[in-house]
């Protein structure tokens, strides 16, 4: 697993996808298990055309080989040459890859911080609002508004988030979607399956189908 968090959020980097970091921004970056993980840097010239914030961008089979060539190609290539060109489409590509929200808001604040922290180890705990309340010394209604206020998020929605995370991630390496949805706390796969539909338009076994696909 590959988390990056910047900017008041982490990102648990999912199945075809890349995360992108402005230049100038600071980030730190988690890897745990075998992992195979490739960074490109690029002159902050080069990325005009890139989202001014961090994002998580779809990494389509182009895209993919291209910054696998990248990887193969000298730091000091010769821009006006064959490197040259293929850094070209590289950007360009790059520039058109689609944005999709799969990040998990990160709090300020210290004691939901503690909370995501908690979550992130152990995302099957179904604690109740009022539970990580009492555990934190926190008012329900201060636990809930300063996450709205701080993330945009009902706690439902905020710990829904981390699971879809988690649950795309651990997916793609083969567990079954009965398996992670009791690792989540979910009774059964047809709770967890509805939850990720309403979240990402599609079921979970269609969702990474059609990524797969594209490979």
């Amino acid at each position: 697993m590959v988390r990056c968090e910047v900017e008041g959020s982490v990102w648990i980097v999912p199945p075809r996808c890349a995360v992108w970091i402005p230049g100038h921004v600071p980030h730190s970056v988690t890897v745990s298990g075998e992992v195979e993980l490739y960074c490109l840097f690029i002159d902050t010239e080069a990325a005009a055309d890139m989202p001014a914030q961090c994002c998580t961008v779809s990494v389509s089979p182009m895209l993919e080989q291209l910054v696998l060539h990248a990887a193969t190609m000298p730091t000091l290539y010769d821009p006006e040459g064959a490197d040259g060109r293929i850094a070209a489409v590289l950007l360009d590509q790059l520039a058109l890859a689609p944005i999709e929200k799969l990040n998990f808001p990160m709090p300020s604040d210290t004691r939901l911080r503690r909370i995501a922290a908690a979550l992130m180890a152990n995302p099957g705990d179904r604690a109740t609002v009022a539970e990580w309340g009492r555990r934190m010394a926190m008012a329900p209604r201060t636990l809930t508004r300063t996450l709205q206020r701080e993330t945009g998020m009902s706690f439902g929605r905020w710990r829904q988030q981390l699971h879809i995370l988690v649950a795309l991630q651990r997916l793609d390496q083969g567990a079954s979607v009965h398996s992670v949805a009791l690792d989540l706390g979910y009774e059964g796969a047809s709770a967890f399956v509805t939850m990720f539909r309403k979240a990402m338009g599609k079921p979970p076994a269609r969702y990474l189908a059609e990524r797969r696909l594209a490979r």
